[in-house]
C-alpha cells in the first residue's frame, strides 16, 4: 500500500473515533439533584373547590341541590370579579 493511503485510513479512523467519543460523553447523563426530604408546600383547601368537586361527581342531580347552585353562583361571581356574598340558604322564604 500507498503511504497516502495509509495516511488516509488513519485520519479516518481518527475522527471516526473522536466523533464516537464526542457521542458517548454527550449521551451520558449527568447525576441528577438530590431531592429535597422537605414537604412540598401545598396551596390551602378551596372549601368551594371541594363542594364544585362534589356537584360534578353527583352529575344532573346536582341541578337540584341548593348547596351545588349556590356553589355555582359563587364560582361565576368569583370568575367575573363580582363581590361574593355568602349564599343564605333557599328554604322556606315568605311564610
Amino acid at each position: 500500500m500507498d503511504g497516502k493511503v495509509l495516511a488516509r485510513i488513519g485520519a479516518v479512523a481518527f475522527v471516526a473515533i473522536a466523533i464516537t467519543a464526542t457521542v458517548i460523553d454527550m449521551t451520558q447523563q449527568e447525576e441528577p439533584p438530590p431531592v429535597s426530604a422537605l414537604p412540598a408546600l401545598q396551596p390551602p383547601t378551596d372549601p368551594l373547590r371541594a363542594t364544585l368537586r362534589r356537584c360534578q361527581q353527583l352529575g344532573e342531580a346536582a341541578s337540584n341541590e341548593v348547596e351545588c347552585l349556590a356553589a355555582w353562583a359563587q364560582s361565576r361571581d368569583r370568575f367575573l370579579g363580582r363581590p361574593t356574598t355568602p349564599a343564605a340558604p333557599q328554604g322556606n322564604e315568605g311564610q
